[in-house]
């Protein structure tokens, strides 16, 4: 299965660009899905789920399915001349995740798992009526499409995910939120249940029940499938931009965030280009200005596709023909992302660097913090804390510089941890 995450800021088109890519796939004869949390244009969405059904279930990939092999679903409410479209093919399903909804849904459940806590507490338990959405919910929502869609046996996943920088978090999500659970509920701590009511009478605190381990073990299970979909060599990103005076910037600081969590740009997605000939002066100036900007992204190194204006908005599967060719290449080798290198200079300089590739970083956005076997990483908006080599663990922290693209962090080997050589 390959998973293509599209993402751009605010307003470059992102989601138009997701739906022609999952509709080119899906008219190649590949079994697609579609995620997205806006309507996708001529596309028609699926049903949202019930009351009573699984937490955002998917349906499941029609098998077999080949271009125009049965109609596909009826047009998307509300969307403008879709009833003079072709259908979509049988092969796409698209569905537009709704996080008010599964908010309400997490909430209800975690109510029904918890319920002896909050009679023993006297607490009023919600009902769903009264339940309104909280800030911060849709990530959450695309990690639980993200897990269903691991689990399923799809050719193609296409994700329309937030704005940026807000996308690059959300990928960052499912490794941060496993190291909390980790950190809070060990899963070695499970083991030694039979002591738990003499280590309670010890402490002279209650310990946490079993279930509340057995939850944190499924939710673990659940981010650990989010996580190997995100490391696999078939996932790729996709940036999406529209030609002005901010996207190079918004390409930097998107590539340096990707690259700080090893996620691999498939391409630079140039979207909305005005054409070159033009017989109003004031377009054919905007479009040479558009160009500018465009040779700005080509100079960047990431591969770019030129998508052109269609003079309106897209508003049926025809438009979104007129956008491509956009779909991955199903034959292309994808090869996982390399290790960061530790160059050995023990020799030379007495030292050993840790080479890590930050295409986009800006020095003045680089933070640098050694935490045990750890190191925390921020670059720009974005942070991580990524674990040493097990060479470096024994290594001290004697200085850092960023050259061309990539940081390069000098350890120097601790006398008392270091093995003497004779």
């Amino acid at each position: 299965m390959r998973t293509l995450l599209v993402m751009g800021p605010g307003g470059s088109g992102r989601t138009t660009i997701a739906a022609a890519t999952a509709l080119e796939a899906a008219r190649d004869g590949r079994r697609v899905l579609l995620l997205t949390t806006d309507p996708a244009p001529g596309l028609p969405a699926g049903p949202a789920p019930g009351p009573g059904s699984d937490p955002d279930p998917l349906p499941a990939p029609a098998a077999g399915a080949r271009p125009g092999s049965a109609p596909g679903p009826g047009p998307a409410h509300g969307s403008p001349a879709a009833t003079d479209a072709p259908p979509a093919p049988a092969g796409l399903t698209v569905r537009r995740l709704d996080p008010a909804a599964h908010f309400r849904r997490e909430l209800l459940a975690l109510q029904v798992h918890a319920g002896p806590a909050l009679d023993l507490l006297g607490a009023a338990p919600l009902d769903d009526d009264e339940l309104t959405p909280l800030p911060g919910g849709a990530p959450f929502t695309y990690l639980a499409a993200l897990r269903d869609a691991a689990r399923q046996e799809w050719d193609l996943v296409v994700a329309d995910l937030p704005a940026l920088p807000d996308a690059v978090a959300l990928l960052a999500l499912p490794e941060q939120l496993r190291r909390y659970l980790r950190r809070l509920l060990p899963p070695e701590r499970r083991a030694a249940r039979a002591l738990r009511p003499m280590l309670a009478q010890l402490a002279g605190v209650p310990m946490p029940p079993d279930g509340l381990y057995e939850a944190a073990a499924r939710k673990d299970a659940d981010l650990a499938a989010v996580t190997d979909l995100l490391a696999a060599p078939t996932t790729r990103v996709r940036l999406v931009v529209e030609p002005g005076p901010a996207a190079a910037g918004a390409l930097r600081t998107a590539r340096a965030g990707l690259a700080l969590h090893r996620l691999p740009l498939d391409a630079v997605v140039a979207n909305r280009l005005l054409p070159t000939a033009s017989p109003d002066p004031w377009l054919a100036d905007l479009a040479d200005r558009q160009r500018a900007h465009l040779k700005e992204l080509y100079e960047d190194g990431a591969p770019v596709r030129e998508v052109p204006h269609l003079g309106r908005d897209p508003r049926t599967p025809a438009d979104l023909a007129l956008l491509g060719p956009l779909a991955p290449d199903p034959a292309d080798a994808a090869a996982p992302a390399p290790p960061w290198p530790v160059e050995d200079l023990r020799a030379t300089e007495g030292a050993l660097v840790w080479r890590v590739p930050l295409p986009g970083a800006v020095k003045s956005d680089l933070g640098l913090v050694r935490r045990g076997d750890e190191l925390a990483l921020t670059v720009g908006p974005f942070r991580r804390l990524v674990p040493l080599p097990s060479a470096l663990r024994r290594c001290t922290v004697t200085g850092a510089a960023l050259r061309d693209g990539e940081l390069r962090v000098r350890f120097a080997p601790d006398p008392g941890l270091w093995p003497r050589t004779p």
